[in-house]
């Protein structure tokens, strides 16, 4: 759980939008009828997010903003694009699976020690 310290601090000190500031260039946000359906970030070869709302699930946008990424990480000269999901998010897998994206591996979450499983995929581009 997160204490009432800890979020506090996040507001505060706006970790949220220096992140987003500092990582704008490789940021991008679908939007439908004038609303946020989704958005993408990465860095270099590795996709860091993709979140969908659940309004907007089911309907291609997690397919095109992982498009619009990949072209951004090949453009780059990379070859491959890898991302990670938990093994719980059998819905983020299907999709990843869906559109040429292999598993490579799976790790404990120690970047958040939540007790989850991570799994690793990878897509040649």
């Amino acid at each position: 759980n997160i204490t009432e310290a800890a979020a506090r601090r996040y507001v505060e000190t706006d970790i949220g939008g220096r992140y987003v500031d500092r990582s704008w260039p490789e940021f991008a946000v679908a939007e439908i009828d004038g609303e946020v359906a989704g958005l993408i970030h990465w860095r270099a070869d590795f996709i860091e997010a993709l979140h969908v709302m659940a309004s907007r699930q089911g309907q291609g946008v997690g397919r095109q903003l992982l498009s619009h990424a990949e072209q951004a990480i090949g453009t780059a000269g990379l070859a491959q694009a890898r991302l990670e999901t938990d093994t719980f998010n059998l819905p983020a897998q299907a999709l990843y699976k869906a559109v040429g994206y292999v598993e490579k591996n799976r790790y404990p979450d120690d970047e958040w020690d939540s007790g989850f499983t991570t799994v690793l995929f990878e897509k040649r581009l």
